[in-house]
């Protein structure tokens, strides 16, 4: 659509004014174009087209307000919140609460894209950090790899262990040890192993078929490496967002032997026990009935 004068769209324009009634409160003329940034005029004009078309109603008061066309949009269409939009919730609740660094990782490669919510920042970023972190050396690269394919660890093993740090597993041996613990407790941690004076706790999060697809990891500096202090929210964090993701696929009707394109890329991994399933099964029909 062709710019005005004041190099803005009629459809900026448009959607500017559509904003103002994000809240759901009746405006008047001149609240619109304020809100907008529109000469009065404009606002006038556009906002006569959006009543003729049913977007928006004049009340007996003169404000505008939502009409009946954009109120049925809203209402009957209903959008499946995405994996990402789930993540970063948890995210920002987990970093919330414990005063941490909580970061979601998924496998790429032999290293792992994360998202990261700092305690000090305000908002979860959108995409995924653009450096990735090596497996072997992180809590939640440990998480991934327990209940990730024997060749997933293989290819990481034969590309060798890079040291970051004296703590750093270095064997194949002593990692594959480390993971077969992780796999009974499905709890990963690190100190000191990728850099010195920092310690973090991981958990996987599944989705259907019990197959890994995420980790959730805090980490924390100093302080003795006190990880078992944030075990027990981690460990909340990780199962409910499993949860989340396995109803989702479940209203999605995403198939069970398929597997599913989450976070724009192919979950791996090993299935969870028929009694892990069956959990997390009734774990998701008590919420429904609840």
């Amino acid at each position: 659509m062709s710019n005005s004068a004041d190099g803005r769209s009629v459809t900026s324009k448009l959607a500017a004014i559509i904003k103002t009634f994000s809240t759901g409160n009746a405006h008047s003329l001149s609240d619109v174009a304020r809100s907008a940034g529109l000469p009065i005029s404009t606002a006038h004009r556009l906002t006569s087209e959006l009543v003729d078309w049913g977007f928006l109603e004049r009340a007996d008061d003169k404000k505008y307000r939502v009409g009946a066309l954009l109120t049925q949009i809203g209402t009957q269409i209903w959008r499946e919140p995405s994996v990402l939009e789930h993540a970063r919730r948890v995210l920002d609740d987990l970093s919330s609460a414990t005063r941490a660094t909580a970061r979601l990782g998924v496998l790429k490669g032999s290293g792992v894209s994360y998202l990261e919510k700092r305690p000090d920042t305000a908002t979860v970023p959108a995409a995924f950090e653009n450096v990735e972190l090596p497996a072997h050396a992180t809590a939640m690269g440990k998480a991934l790899l327990a209940f990730s394919a024997p060749e997933t660890v293989a290819g990481i093993v034969d590309n060798g262990l890079e040291q970051y740090t004296p703590f750093t597993i270095r064997t194949a041996s002593a990692l594959r040890r480390e993971l077969a613990v992780i796999r009974m407790s499905q709890v990963a941690s690190t100190r000191q192993e990728f850099t010195l004076s920092v310690a973090a706790i991981a958990v996987p999060v599944f989705v259907v078929g019990g197959r890994v697809v995420a980790a959730l990891e805090l980490s924390m500096t100093g302080a003795g490496y006190q990880v078992h202090a944030f075990r027990p929210a981690v460990m909340v964090a990780g199962r409910g967002l499993s949860r989340q993701l396995v109803a989702s696929q479940c209203r999605n009707q995403i198939p069970l032997d398929g597997r599913p394109q989450l976070f724009g890329r192919q979950v791996s991994g090993q299935g969870w026990s028929a009694h892990q399933q069956g959990a997390l099964a009734e774990s998701i029909a008590a919420d429904r009935s609840a």
